[in-house]
C-alpha cells in the first residue's frame, strides 16, 4: 500500500516537460520540511498499486509524474513496471536525498540543501534534469550532480509572481543565466497562468 495525497491530471508546469499533459501522483510524506512547501501532508489515503493504476488510467495523459512530498520514500520498481505496462512514461520529481527506484524514464532532482541544511544533502549523482531553486541569497551550485539539463527556478517567496521580492529573485536568476549559459530559466507556469 502507498500513502497518496492526490492523483490529478494537468499540464506539467515547470522544467523541461513544461506544457505536457501529465497525470500527477502526489505521494504523502517527506523526509524534509522546506519552508515554502505547497503540499498538504495531512491529506492522504492508502492505495494499492492496482488502485493507483486505475486512477491513472481514468485520465488521457500517458506521462505520469511521481511527486510529493518525497516519492522516493514510497515509489518502487513494481509500481513503475505496472505503469509501464499501461503504456505510460514515468517521471519522478525528487529532492535527491534517497535512492531512486529502477525504471524511471525521466528524473528531475531538486535539491533542498540550502533551505534545510545537512538533511537535504543529495545522494543522487545523475539525473535528466537538475532543477535548483533560487531565493536570491544562496549561491547557485549543481551539488556535484551530472544532468542533461540544468534549470534555475525562482523560489516563490509569497505574494505571487508580481510581488517585488519575487520580481527581484527572477531578475537575479536571469542575470545569473546570462553569465552561466549552461543553465536555463524554469518558471512555475501553473502559477503564472493559473492551473493546478
Amino acid at each position: 500500500m502507498y500513502h497518496i495525497n492526490e492523483i490529478f491530471q494537468t499540464l506539467q508546469g515547470e522544467g523541461h516537460n513544461v506544457g505536457r499533459a501529465a497525470v500527477f501522483v502526489r505521494f504523502s510524506g517527506c523526509n524534509l520540511r522546506c519552508p515554502f512547501c505547497d503540499t498538504d501532508f495531512a491529506a492522504s489515503r492508502e492505495m494499492s498499486g492496482e488502485e493507483i493504476a486505475g486512477a491513472v488510467a481514468s485520465y488521457g495523459a500517458r506521462l505520469v509524474v511521481l511527486t510529493g512530498g518525497e516519492p522516493a520514500l514510497q515509489a518502487d520498481a513494481r509500481l513503475i513496471a505496472r505503469l509501464h505496462a499501461m503504456g505510460c512514461e514515468v517521471a519522478m520529481e525528487t529532492n535527491g536525498t534517497r535512492p531512486v527506484p529502477e525504471g524511471v524514464d525521466w528524473l528531475t532532482v531538486s535539491p533542498k540543501l540550502p533551505f534545510v541544511g545537512a538533511a537535504g544533502r543529495p545522494v543522487v549523482s545523475r539525473c535528466n534534469e537538475l532543477k535548483c531553486l533560487f531565493d536570491g541569497r544562496s549561491p547557485v551550485t549543481d551539488f556535484g550532480i551530472e544532468a542533461d539539463y540544468y534549470y534555475l527556478q525562482p523560489c516563490d517567496m509569497g505574494g505571487g509572481p508580481a510581488s517585488e521580492q519575487n520580481r527581484r529573485i527572477t531578475q537575479a536568476c536571469i542575470d545569473f543565466i546570462l553569465s552561466h549559459p549552461q543553465w536555463r530559466l524554469s518558471l512555475q507556469t501553473h502559477k503564472l497562468v493559473g492551473f493546478k
